[in-house]
């Protein structure tokens, strides 16, 4: 293992990130804006030009400035994805085309990272996965379908399957679905996607989480939708702060992740649940549940889903299997109730005619088997032994986090003055990726916290990388 590189006149560094960051906040420099020069900035905070120049690269590598070949470095849009406008920078390749937009996720830039130790991705390890016995169900499939790969799937999805999970949600959790109301989506991106483009337009609000999954932070920015934010606690939500809400903003829906909650992986619990039906259904609110993790818990199975108490048709399932189920062919689920999902299958038919039948009818074969649910229960295991092996290393931290019953993720928080953004500049120094509370936050907040992902991987790797990131947060 290689040492912790000391950093020279790291004390004046952060002195410089200190103010970018504060300026940042304060709106001094704006999305897109030119920061003061290095020579400027050296001279404004009494320090040298290279520690400026060393404390704007490492806010680079975080995501927050773009560099510019002899323009500088400006601070990096949410929209563009680089720190300047068009009409600030220079023509860089031989093409005249060019994108009227420029869109970004920071946690894709984070993604893209070449890291030793990636703790930024709520994935399996791939060992994790019965990877010769799915690779024979696929040659199965192939076998009995051999014209697999020369039609499409419908755009609801493939019928057998759909019948197949009506029965499944039946038998194992009492919900009672046809088959036309479900429709297979390619991961629950894609459902948040068509769900919030059907059922809400710019302009419109949202109730959201506070910290949420920051894929839905962007799709929805991106969509124009004001996000109205909810604090989730261990203990779920504050009710009456919901129900306020909802009567005096009157949002479209609400974007919950009730279920060991990512990145917190907190559940609401079960009395919950049902009195936020309750206020949907008071506010014409529709509740849109995405549930990745219900299966991964380590003791005792989750309150069931909150689709399961709705009779009014007020809550959309989004159920997906693409975390541990043959996560290479990305199957989810999206479950409504007819009168919904009439406004949501145009958008389905418009964005790609159907999830690819091959993937439907392998993942189809793979979990109606025995094998599939020997599967799970090792899975749960093993997720448990990762998870329980990185809090032994953070209990020698001081470093404070709620410890959950299932999921792939924790959701820590740092101690008092150190900063989640300066972190991570200084971790993927060090080989280290995580994800910074502020992308987890609707608001931009939430510098004081980070979530480390815990399944992809192995036990060592896992302790290896923390031991890592504890001595990193010395240095910031």
């Amino acid at each position: 293992m290689s040492k912790m590189k000391p950093l020279e006149s790291s004390s004046m560094r952060l002195k410089v990130e200190q103010a970018v960051l504060e300026g940042l906040r304060t709106g001094e420099w704006k999305e897109g804006e030119r920061l003061p020069s290095v020579r400027s900035m050296a001279d404004r905070l009494g320090v040298h030009r290279l520690t400026v120049l060393k404390a704007y690269s490492r806010l680079e590598q975080a995501g927050l400035l773009a560099s510019r070949y002899r323009s500088g470095y400006f601070v990096k849009s949410r929209e563009s994805g680089t720190g300047f406008s068009d009409s600030e920078h220079e023509e860089h390749w031989t093409y005249a085309a060019r994108p009227g937009y420029r869109n970004r996720s920071r946690l894709s830039d984070i993604h893209r990272q070449p890291v030793q130790y990636r703790m930024s991705e709520a994935l399996l390890d791939p060992a994790l996965l019965p990877n010769r016995f799915l690779a024979a169900h696929a040659k199965e499939v192939l076998d009995q379908h051999p014209m697999v790969l020369s039609t499409y799937s419908t755009v609801m999805g493939d019928l057998s399957l759909r019948e197949g999970m009506a029965q499944y949600f039946r038998d194992r959790y009492g919900i009672v679905v046809a088959a036309d109301e479900i429709m297979v989506t390619t991961g629950s991106s894609q459902a948040i996607d068509l769900v919030s483009r059907a059922l809400v337009k710019p302009g419109d609000k949202v109730l959201i989480e506070r910290p949420t999954y920051s894929p839905a932070i962007d799709i929805f920015g991106q969509q124009g939708i004001g996000m109205l934010p909810v604090e989730l606690t261990p203990e779920g939500f504050d009710l009456a702060r919901v129900e306020e809400l909802m009567r005096l903003e009157k949002p479209r829906m609400f974007y919950l992740n009730p279920t060991f909650h990512n990145p917190t992986g907190y559940t609401v619990p079960g009395e919950q649940r049902k009195a936020l039906i309750e206020l949907a259904e008071r506010y014409s609110c529709i509740l849109i549940e995405d549930d990745v993790y219900y299966d991964l818990y380590f003791d005792n199975p989750p309150p069931p889903p909150m689709f399961y108490y709705d009779t009014e048709g007020f809550v959309v399932y989004i159920r997906s299997y693409s975390k541990y189920i043959a996560p290479g062919i990305r199957i989810s689920f999206l479950i409504a109730r007819p009168s919904v999902m009439e406004a949501i299958f145009p958008l389905k038919a418009l964005s790609d005619a159907g999830t690819p039948l091959l993937g439907q009818k392998i993942f189809q074969s793979f979990f109606f088997s025995a094998r599939m649910q020997e599967h799970i229960v090792k899975l749960r295991l093993a997720v448990r032994l990762r998870k329980e092996a990185l809090e032994r290393v953070l209990a020698r931290s001081g470093w404070q986090w709620e410890s959950p019953d299932g999921g792939l993720n924790l959701w820590v928080r740092l101690p008092e003055g150190l900063s989640a953004e300066l972190l991570l500049a200084r971790g993927l120094e060090q080989s280290i990726a995580f994800v910074p509370g502020s992308i987890c936050d609707p608001i931009g907040e939430m510098d004081d916290r980070i979530r480390l992902s815990y399944s992809l991987l192995g036990e060592k790797s896992l302790e290896e990388g923390v031991e890592r990131l504890i001595r990193a947060a010395e240095f910031v």
